[in-house]
């Protein structure tokens, strides 16, 4: 009988234990599974203010009523990539404004948030836009920037080089040569020039160092004396309408710059697409389990 009451206070004491601990098993889980916002601090990682993604995101903070109490952190492209691949290293949660081509795509598996209310709108292209008066002046810098066209994985393929430690000149160099057929394909038509100086503006997003750079390199090797001029987004616009530059291979239309083509449309010429199949939108690490920006609580 002793033996028998001495196993049950047994058997009771463990199933206790185990109770015990299924029951904070439970209270870890429920505060492992909190909502998407708790563990992010409702906020999304920015880039640089006025950049056409942060106006988007700014009217996605409107739109989506689920993201009443969310805040776009302002920051830098450079910031928000170092961010996002600090989370991703250690698996953390993290929502960034994220856009294609560029190099984190190819360096971590994303994905972007639907957004069934199309605040980001649909595929965009990146165009090239020139001062007016450009093609008398300088006709062969004209044809050049008018035929430059390129695909999302060749700027890919610039931006990892850099992004893995390469100087942007030396990656562009290196695309440059390693692509001549497609480079002969731009300077089609142009003539050699004797250091004629040119200057062209862009803005420090990875894919814009990347093609601007690889432009510059062709332009050189036709004989051109070549200026970059780094600039924000909307100043970018202004030099070329202005006149103090001569072209950039940055504008992201129909959405992103949609603002600033608006304003100085009318002052510059546009060339047309350089690369198609762009796109814009909130971007997770494809660990998260969150597909939409609706989802997001």
């Amino acid at each position: 009988m002793l033996k028998k009451k001495l196993l049950w206070s047994i058997v009771l004491v463990i199933t206790m234990v185990l109770a015990a601990c299924s029951g904070s098993g439970k209270s870890n889980g429920e505060e492992a599974s909190g909502s998407i916002g708790e563990e992010v601090d409702y906020k999304i990682i920015g880039i640089e203010p006025g950049a056409g993604i942060m106006q988007a995101t700014d009217t996605a903070l409107k739109e989506y009523e689920n993201l009443a109490d969310w805040e776009v952190v302002e920051s830098s492209s450079a910031a928000m990539a170092s961010e996002l691949q600090k989370a991703y290293e250690d698996e953390e949660p993290i929502i960034v404004t994220g856009w294609t081509p560029h190099w984190k795509f190819a360096k971590f598996d994303l994905k972007y948030l639907e957004d069934p209310k199309g605040v980001y709108g649909e595929a965009e292209v990146i165009q090239t836009l020139v001062r007016q008066g450009l093609k008398d002046e300088q006709p062969n810098a004209y044809t050049v920037l008018d035929q430059f066209f390129w695909t999302p994985d060749d700027m890919a393929q610039v931006m990892v080089e850099i992004q893995d430690g390469a100087d942007p000149v030396e990656a562009a160099s290196a695309w440059v040569e390693d692509n001549s057929d497609k480079v002969a394909e731009w300077t089609s038509g142009a003539e050699k020039v004797d250091g004629e100086k040119i200057k062209l503006a862009y803005v420090a997003w990875d894919s814009e160092i990347a093609s601007t750079n690889v432009v510059a390199k062709v332009l050189e090797s036709i004989g051109y004396e070549v200026e970059l001029l780094q600039l924000d987004a909307g100043p970018m616009f202004a030099a070329i309408a202005e006149g103090d530059a001569d072209g950039m291979v940055a504008a992201w239309l129909p959405g992103t710059h949609a603002a600033y083509m608006e304003e100085y449309g009318d002052k510059v010429e546009d060339l047309g697409p350089n690369l198609e199949g762009a796109k814009i939108g909130l971007v997770v690490p494809a660990y998260m389990d969150v597909d939409s920006i609706e989802d997001l609580k």
